[in-house]
């Protein structure tokens, strides 16, 4: 009865403890699990690698009036997503340097879609290539520092 006993729990026992064992060690380090919540944003953000260049402070007056002229509020906030994403949110994906300043230029004349999700951004050829421009100078300017 007892050679029973143990031919049937030991191993059960064994293979219990072997899992506790497996999943206690860490060796000392400690992973960093994202929360789903994180993931998304990460995903949504989805950071291009680069230097930021210098914007006179002119330019980024300029672009701040341009961008309240322009109706952009309509469909976007500084800080949070609204019916495109937050100007916060595009200024930490793209440096800023000249290529990403033309990219979303002409964006902004063309309009656009898919960068963001399903939103889509209406085109505004009536904007000059010089004024959109500097309203992404204006946007990318809002994830340095002030």
């Amino acid at each position: 009865m007892v050679q029973a006993f143990l031919s049937r729990w030991v191993p059960l026992w064994l293979i219990f403890a072997s899992l506790i064992l497996v999943s206690c060690d860490s060796n000392g380090k400690e992973e960093h699990i994202l929360s789903e919540g994180e993931l998304r944003q990460k995903n949504y953000i989805r950071k291009i690698p680069g230097k930021d260049e210098q914007v006179p402070e002119a330019v980024l007056s300029k672009g701040e009036v341009l961008i309240a002229y322009a109706g952009c509020y309509d469909c976007h906030r500084i800080d949070k997503k609204s019916k495109g994403p937050a100007f916060t949110d595009i200024a930490k994906r793209y440096p800023i340097q000249p290529a990403y300043r033309d990219l979303l230029a002409r964006k902004i004349i063309s309009g656009g879609f898919g960068s963001w999700g399903s939103p889509v951004m209406v085109a505004h050829p009536n904007l000059s290539m010089e004024d959109a421009q500097t309203m992404v100078y204006y946007i990318l300017s809002l994830d340095t520092p002030s």
